[in-house]
């Protein structure tokens, strides 16, 4: 799309940030009144969001901010990527790798196992949604010989979701549980860092996997791939991602309707 203030293709301008925002107030205010069932957002360049006084790390937060001004009621945002042949949900994600140990909390990773396994029932028709949890360390801590994150964290968080009625197992260890006999277990991966997650996610379907908001009140869905402002003007941007992210909203919102018909 070509900026309006500068007719360059690919150069972002504090000046349109206004309309950005706009257009994502716009959208929430539509799905919440009941006029559209979902929203499908697409890449946001923060930068001149930020620039022009935009204080949320990105959509999802103000998606999330948004929510609660609607309802009243705090919500928990969880990034699932979707795609074919795979979903995660990565329980960290934009901190150094360095800070992932410290940053793991037992309580996330339950919180965010109830809400993806939630959102499996009630937006993607599966009924008895499996929750395969990865560990943190290489061979899932090898019982401590590699640290204790995964028997001190990990387990006993799988352990109260079981006990809770949630079919989740692990700790798994990562390098085995992508390949098509280990997906074939389970309905999504629920990963303990950004890149565990993403990597297989990404390599198993880059062009067709879709950035999935859990968590809120109304479904959220968008391509999963930033700007690729140099790629603006030249007729080379590929749309399969953007296009599977409104297919899937579609769907979502489907069944969705079909669970809440009287």
């Amino acid at each position: 799309m070509r900026n309006r203030f500068t007719d360059a293709c690919g150069a972002p301008d504090p000046a349109n940030a206004a309309g950005v925002i706009e257009a994502i107030d716009r959208a929430v205010e539509l799905v919440v009144n009941g006029q559209a069932g979902a929203v499908v957002t697409c890449p946001i360049a923060k930068k001149p969001l930020y620039d022009a006084g935009f204080t949320h790390p990105g959509h999802t937060e103000y998606l999330a901010e948004l929510a609660e001004r609607y309802t009243g009621t705090p919500c928990r945002p969880v990034m699932m990527l979707a795609g074919p042949l795979l979903k995660v949900v990565p329980v960290t994600i934009h901190i150094a790798l360095s800070e992932v140990p410290a940053a793991l909390k037992q309580a996330d990773i339950e919180a965010i196992g109830r809400i993806v396994d939630d959102a499996l029932k009630t937006r993607f028709s599966i009924l008895r949604p499996r929750l395969a949890i990865s560990g943190l360390n290489p061979h899932a801590g090898e019982g401590g010989a590699m640290g204790m994150e995964d028997e001190a964290i990990v387990r006993p968080a799988i352990a109260t979701l079981q006990g809770e009625g949630i079919d989740a197992f692990g700790p798994l260890p990562a390098d085995t549980m992508f390949h098509a006999a280990a997906r074939a277990t389970y309905d999504a991966a629920i990963c303990m860092y950004h890149d565990q997650a993403l990597i297989p996610a990404k390599a198993l379907g880059f062009d067709d996997s879709v950035n999935v908001t859990l968590g809120l009140p109304f479904i959220r869905t968008s391509p999963d791939h930033g700007t690729a402002f140099s790629l603006a003007g030249t007729g080379l941007a590929k749309p399969d991602s953007l296009i599977a992210a409104l297919r899937m909203a579609a769907d979502m919102a489907a069944a969705e309707q079909a669970r809440t018909a009287p």
